[in-house]
């Protein structure tokens, strides 16, 4: 039976890099796969899983209206897929994870799902609460803190680097905009 696998971390974790690497061991062995991304990703190329290595793969886009099961039968239909791996998973709706979990119940295709757990006020994304809820694996990529301890948190910069304690849940940026800490020193910088 496939399973749905939810890998979650902080920013700067290598979810991104190692989803493409996941992608890539599948079709090294002659097997297909199916790469989604959040179309409110725009960081890079739109429809392009980038990582900050340098690692790239096209992608499709999925927006809160995007209908994943739909996609993943009408490109099974096409050409036989062994998994479907999913981009920025934190921007997932619930009707979305279950679609997901449907794609590996019902046709027996492994689902990879890479995101963030937390954003930057600590508070779940809607996808990862509903993947950490129903998928079957959990995986805890691990990212470092300044101090050298593992990163946990998502902490959101300005320009001058002060923390923002206010904002939309989502604000799309890099390294630019947020930093991964540990909660310990993303308490003291959020205090």
């Amino acid at each position: 039976m496939a399973k749905l696998y939810f890998y979650y971390a902080s920013m700067n974790a290598g979810k991104s890099t190692t989803l493409l690497q996941a992608s890539f061991n599948y079709r090294e062995r002659g097997m297909e796969t199916m790469l989604f991304t959040a179309s409110v990703d725009d960081r890079y190329a739109r429809g392009m899983i980038t990582s900050r290595i340098g690692l790239a793969a096209q992608a499709e886009l999925f927006d809160r209206a995007t209908d994943l099961r739909a996609a993943v039968e009408a490109e099974h239909d096409r050409r036989t897929l062994s998994c479907v791996l999913v981009d920025e998973a934190q921007f997932l709706t619930r009707d979305q994870v279950f679609q997901l979990a449907g794609v590996c119940d019902e046709m027996n295709i492994p689902v990879l799902a890479y995101g963030l757990r937390t954003d930057f006020k600590a508070n779940l994304f809607e996808g990862a609460a509903h993947l950490l809820a129903i998928a079957d694996t959990l995986v805890e990529l691990k990212a470092v803190c300044e101090c050298g301890r593992k990163a946990t948190m998502n902490l959101r910069v300005d320009a001058t680097g002060h923390a923002v304690r206010e904002g939309a849940q989502t604000e799309i940026g890099g390294n630019d905009r947020y930093v991964a800490l540990c909660r310990r020193h993303f308490m003291e910088k959020t205090r």
